[in-house]
């Protein structure tokens, strides 16, 4: 697999199995360099149609951060869609990140069944295929989005 140079390769080693969407092949999520990923044009277009769209948090699996092959299934905020039919997204987690500029807080919300609050990680983009894709959670509030987007602008260049 050739991979290109804006993107971090996954592998088969996590504990999720080989069946797991966005784990492994042409579906595969990806880390993204958001300076090198060209034009993103960031929007709101949520639609609860089984596809992944700006605006919906859907879950799909994570590579960890040190691209050793391990990765975990999790929720991600979907931010744009790029040219090529991929999307970009963020991560979300329930561990706390109080007063750390690299992660948003957007509260609580259906993507976590133990209503913890959450915040979306900034520092770190990912590209996610449709069929990379388990399942949609929930389309986040235009408020909220709107605060990540913002965020993002803010540190990417992004319009």
């Amino acid at each position: 697999m050739t991979a290109n140079p804006d993107t971090r390769a996954t592998g088969p080693h996590d504990a999720a199995g080989p069946a797991t969407p966005g784990r492994c092949g042409p579906s595969a999520t990806t880390e993204a360099d958001p300076d090198r990923v060209g034009r993103v044009r960031t929007e709101y277009s949520p639609a609860h149609d089984g596809d992944p769209d700006p605006g919906e948090i859907v879950w799909t699996w994570v590579p960890y951060e040190e691209n050793d092959g391990r990765g975990k299934d999790r929720p991600v905020l979907v931010v744009a869609r790029e040219a090529a039919g991929t999307l970009l997204a963020v991560q979300l987690t329930s561990k706390p990140h109080h007063h750390n500029r690299e992660w948003v807080p957007i509260g609580s919300g259906p993507w976590d069944r133990a209503g913890r609050d959450s915040w979306v990680d900034v520092d770190r983009v990912l590209r996610v295929h449709d069929k990379g894709m388990r399942r949609e959670a929930c389309a986040l509030d235009r408020g909220r989005f709107q605060l990540v987007v913002n965020r993002l602008r803010e540190r990417y260049g992004w319009r």
